[in-house]
C-alpha cells in the first residue's frame, strides 16, 4: 500500500471562493498543476479542491487502512477469544491455583515464552 502525501492545508496555494466562480478555468489548471487548491472565504480556508486522480488515490488509501484495521482487530479479538477458551475450561481453576501455589518454582519444567506459548 502505498500513501499519499498532502501538503498541510497551509502550504497550499490558494483561491477565494470569488475567484473560483469567475475564473474557472485558471482554477482548474492550478489544480492540475498542484493536486489541489484551498477555496477560502473571507480569508479562511472552507474547501480544498481535489483533481480526480488524487480524490481515487486517497480514496483508494483510506479503503486500504480501513481493512489493515479491520484485520488487526479480528486477529486481536481471535487471540483474545483463544485465550479466554483457554481460562473457561474445568480445570482451569485448578491450574491458576497450582500456579500461584508453586510461588515461581518451576519444577524442573523449562520456562514457557512467547508467541508460541
Amino acid at each position: 500500500m502505498t500513501t499519499t502525501v498532502l501538503p498541510s492545508l497551509e502550504l497550499l496555494p490558494r483561491q477565494n471562493a470569488s475567484q473560483v466562480k469567475n475564473k474557472w478555468g485558471d482554477v482548474v489548471r492550478q489544480v492540475r498543476q498542484n493536486g489541489s487548491v484551498a477555496i477560502t472565504n473571507h480569508a479562511s480556508v472552507e474547501m480544498v479542491l481535489l483533481d480526480a486522480a488524487m480524490y481515487q488515490q486517497l480514496s483508494e488509501d483510506l479503503q486500504a487502512l480501513r481493512a489493515r484495521e479491520r484485520n488487526q482487530l479480528d486477529e486481536l479479538s481471535q487471540r483474545f477469544d483463544e485465550r479466554l477458551a483457554a481460562l473457561q475450561q474445568p480445570d482451569a481453576a485448578r491450574r491458576v491455583d497450582a500456579l500461584f501455589e508453586s510461588r515461581g518454582r518451576l519444577g524442573g519444567k523449562r520456562p514457557k515464552a512467547g508467541a508460541t506459548f
